[in-house]
């Protein structure tokens, strides 16, 4: 990944698109990176990540919700925890 600063984007705005193409590009202002330049193909790959992150939260919730937590059931208390783990033993 190259590095530029944003003036440098500014003035060279086409060659930045095209670069991009090949690679993602860091943009920078006064050494801090404000942004990314990323092709098309690169941005849907992120969006297609995104999602499946998303997806992937939800679904772990719901499974929480089910099976790991049900509501009815008790609190473990530490004489619970150390039965069990005894019993593991």
């Amino acid at each position: 990944m190259i590095t530029i600063t944003s003036v440098e984007a500014q003035s060279r705005f086409g060659e930045l698109i095209d670069r991009s193409q090949r690679e993602p590009v860091e943009i920078t202002r006064r050494g801090r990176t404000v942004a990314y330049v990323v092709s098309e193909l690169d941005m849907q790959e992120l969006a297609g990540l995104r999602k499946r992150r998303e997806e992937a939260a939800r679904w772990y919730s719901q499974y929480r919700q089910r099976v790991i937590a049900p509501k009815d059931a008790a609190p473990l208390t530490d004489a619970d925890v150390n039965r069990l783990v005894h019993e593991l033993r």
